[in-house]
């Protein structure tokens, strides 16, 4: 294998949007690992005080987590969310936001995003990590991120992920946030926003396994849960799709009836997470490594699908809106492919 090397003359601010990405990458990969690490080596090592707080500690965020679903309320510490380290990881893609129709502030919103991509970067960055461009084009209306309930339970991670406006992806979390109340004089409004929007990657990680360059193959026809959820709480369902998502990563070629696939299923079915094996770029050389490549990354944000709120969903009801995001969905893809895709001629919208 041939290696290509990066030139001895790429930019200082190249090099620094390198340098950032790289770390957050092997940051967001190694997580929960590092957060298991951590908990082990203060245990085991630690003194009696270290170990007697951690056990209080991780006792804390599980009985809070069963309390109140580890929910932080507002936009959190905007220091956080909003700091020109992020900047320079999101300009290393670079990663933008488009707004096709308004998001009125009087109600919840569920951002129905696609596709998820190896990391689902382009949501992350754009409503979790650095949202000065969402708050924006979105005013009065707080962006947060669905991600697996599990997370919500592990010491460190857990606080991290919250400081960042990741929220548990669970029904009562979900519940929690989206019947929130809009009215500006009510005390959890005292921010001055009136509004929740929160995104769900509603492909998940089945269609992580899918996601190659080039290939937007989404898993939507029967995940019908995101629907129920907006039904039982009135909020308005948001197509969004990102548009080179799948291109910043490869994978290790896994089709579908390979022994790979197979395996990383069966891990899924357990775990709730796909062990991708991703394949970017190095530091120094743009063949092989775990740093995505620098490709855009732009996500379009539709019109609201708008639902009529029933604690019991009819059946009938929810196919019809699940229909309309369907062809929302396909609407938005075709609408926007030829500027964000690089052969839209050939660039083909998959709904498994």
């Amino acid at each position: 294998m041939k290696i290509e090397w990066a030139p001895a003359d790429v930019p200082l601010d190249r090099r620094l949007q390198t340098l950032v990405t790289g770390i957050f990458t092997l940051f967001f990969f190694s997580l929960p690992l590092t957060s298991f690490a951590l908990v082990a080596l203060f245990l085991f090592y630690g003194g009696l005080v270290i170990r007697t707080l951690v056990v209080i500690y991780t006792v804390y965020i599980v009985v809070d987590h069963k309390r109140n679903y580890s929910a932080l309320d507002g936009n959190g510490f905007m220091w956080n969310r909003t700091n020109p380290l992020y900047n320079v990881y999101r300009n290393y893609f670079p990663v933008s936001l488009v707004k096709t129709a308004d998001l009125p502030p009087n109600k919840n919103y569920i951002i129905a995003s696609f596709p998820h991509g190896i990391l689902g970067t382009g949501i992350c960055i754009n409503m979790g990590l650095e949202i000065s461009h969402w708050l924006k084009l979105f005013p009065q209306v707080r962006p947060k991120v669905g991600t697996l309930d599990q997370h919500f339970v592990i010491p460190f991670l857990r606080d991290l992920l919250r400081w960042w406006g990741l929220v548990s992806v669970s029904k009562a979390s979900l519940n929690y946030y989206l019947t929130k109340s809009n009215d500006p004089k009510d005390p959890t409004n005292r921010d001055g926003f009136t509004s929740n929007a929160v995104a769900i990657l509603v492909g998940g990680a089945q269609e992580a396994l899918d996601s190659h360059p080039g290939q937007y193959i989404i898993t939507l026809k029967n995940r019908k849960g995101f629907v129920k959820m907006a039904i039982r709480t009135g909020s308005a369902i948001v197509p969004s799709i990102s548009f080179g998502e799948v291109d910043i990563f490869d994978q290790v070629d896994n089709p579908p009836d390979s022994l790979l696939r197979r395996l990383q299923t069966l891990v899924k079915k357990i775990t709730g997470i796909s062990p991708l094996i991703p394949v970017g770029r190095g530091f120094f050389n743009y063949t092989f490594g775990f740093v995505p490549y620098r490709r855009p990354i732009v996500q379009v944000v539709g019109a609201p699908i708008e639902v009529v709120q029933s604690d019991q969903p009819d059946a009938d009801y929810v196919d019809k809106i699940h229909a309309k995001v369907v062809a929302a969905v396909e609407q938005l893809f075709e609408q926007h492919k030829k500027k964000y895709t690089a052969n839209a001629a050939k660039t083909k919208l998959v709904i498994n």
